[in-house]
């Protein structure tokens, strides 16, 4: 059974990062340069994307859906079980993509790519909370 308390917690923390972002993003990129703005963005980029690999893991243990191999099995498991949608999958795995590049090569972070995703990706982290609630929501029944 999925941890309806664990998942909900994990959402308003995704709340919290996501209203931080929000606060903070600047309006122009040349605003965005000042390293500081920068590295706050980046940072809660980062921890938004791990709330959701968080939450994609309870949901996988929660449902049974077996141990995953690796981070992008839990995006097949949740899909192939009916959980998400593909288009969704495709998403999560964008942004799972976008994270490892975040910790991974931060040496060769594209800014301007960093500047976008927040100026035109943060609907993609809603439109993760509107499935997961969806699917929370069957559980109840």
């Amino acid at each position: 059974m999925v941890d309806r308390d664990r998942v909900l917690t994990k959402i308003d923390e995704l709340d919290g990062y996501l209203r931080e972002l929000r606060e903070i993003a600047p309006l122009n990129y040349r605003d965005f340069q000042e390293t500081a703005i920068k590295r706050a963005c980046e940072r809660l980029l980062q921890i938004s994307v791990e709330t959701v690999l968080d939450i994609c893991h309870l949901f996988v243990m929660g449902h049974r859906l077996g141990l995953p191999a690796q981070e992008l099995d839990l995006f097949e498991k949740l899909d192939k079980a009916g959980h998400i949608t593909p288009a969704l999958k495709r998403l999560l795995k964008d942004m799972r993509g976008f994270r490892n590049i975040l910790v991974h090569k931060y040496a060769e972070v594209d800014d301007a790519l960093v500047y976008k995703t927040i100026q035109r990706r943060l609907g993609d982290f809603e439109l993760f909370k509107r499935e997961v609630l969806k699917d929370l929501k069957k559980l109840k029944k």
